[in-house]
């Protein structure tokens, strides 16, 4: 009887290659470019399997925009824990593991430091970073990092903060030199010289304020109507020598010459000395003294004596 059972359980018993598969472990190969995007890296991460094993923690994910590495052993044993099989077919030496990031690049640090310290004093601001400067923060984090101490010295202009990125995060140090700016007309296109300024030829510009010269023409007003002396070029701060009112009588030009006192008037020919605008005072020769007077310009063809003396 025992001969005749156990000959039956032969013939029904699986062949030794099955039970082999049955109980091997599912093989897995490793994802070419490993990015994770939470804060844990799990088996799902590394294989890209679906299932309860792709929901297993083995590490934890780097800092947002950084690298982190595993042992290849470390990750085969992690794997048949929990019936997986990598056989490291590529012989790999560590299992690099990227963590995705939001960066906040250089320029719109620069503007936050620019914002918080225009908060304080109203002045607007060019910001310089000393060396790189760019935050990552994690992909689904919302909103800006927080500056959550700035120091500043206006005489020297330069500035340390502290930024935390996102909750839970190191600070980070961030250090440069920020320069108060001003708003200064320049002239939108070039003006030749003799040309008279209108306002659509002005346009506006931020210059750092230790730029700015003493001489430079602030308020637009003044610009419009004058005649530039010389060839002007745009984007660039005017000076006051740079205009001047618009030639209203040319050097070489024969003008009536009126002197004046109380109950007389006289007129006579003159010839101008020099190039002048209305109103301006300019040199004179008397045609028939000869002798050269200052003479107040009143407009084409007219001035007015001031004062009057031996050339």
């Amino acid at each position: 009887m025992k001969t005749v059972l156990f000959a039956l359980a032969l013939v029904l018993a699986p062949p030794p290659q099955i039970l082999a598969t049955a109980f091997a472990d599912e093989a897995v190969m490793l994802r070419s470019d490993i990015r994770v995007e939470a804060d844990m890296v799990t088996l799902g991460d590394l294989f890209g399997i679906t299932g309860d094993a792709a929901d297993v923690v083995i590490a934890r994910a780097p800092e947002p925009g950084r690298r982190t590495s595993l042992d290849p052993d470390y990750v085969r044993q992690q794997a048949r824990n929990n019936g997986l099989a990598w056989a490291n077919a590529n012989q790999l030496r560590r299992v690099t593991i990227e963590r995705a990031s939001r960066m906040i690049d250089t320029g719109l640090l620069t503007e936050m430091i620019a914002a918080e310290l225009n908060m304080r004093d109203g002045n607007e601001y060019e910001v310089q970073l000393s060396g790189a400067g760019a935050l990552h923060m994690p992909v689904e984090a919302r909103g800006l990092p927080e500056i959550s101490q700035m120091d500043f010295s206006s005489r020297t202009g330069v500035f340390q903060a502290e930024l935390v990125a996102y909750d839970g995060a190191v600070p980070v140090r961030l250090s440069g030199r920020a320069f108060a700016t001003l708003e200064v007309p320049v002239l939108a296109r070039p003006i030749p010289a003799g040309q008279v300024i209108e306002h659509s030829d002005i346009d506006w510009i931020s210059v750092r304020a230790d730029r700015v010269r003493a001489d430079a023409m602030m308020n637009p007003d003044n610009m419009a109507g004058l005649e530039a002396r010389r060839a002007l070029r745009p984007g660039e701060p005017v000076r006051a020598y740079d205009l001047q009112p618009p030639v209203v009588v040319a050097r070489g030009e024969t003008v009536n010459l009126v002197f004046s006192v109380p109950g007389l008037t006289l007129t006579a020919r003159a010839r101008a000395l020099e190039d002048a605008g209305e109103n301006e005072i300019a040199r004179f020769v008397n045609l028939q003294s000869n002798r050269t007077v200052d003479a107040m310009v009143e407009g084409p063809g007219r001035a007015r004596v001031v004062t009057a003396g031996p050339s």
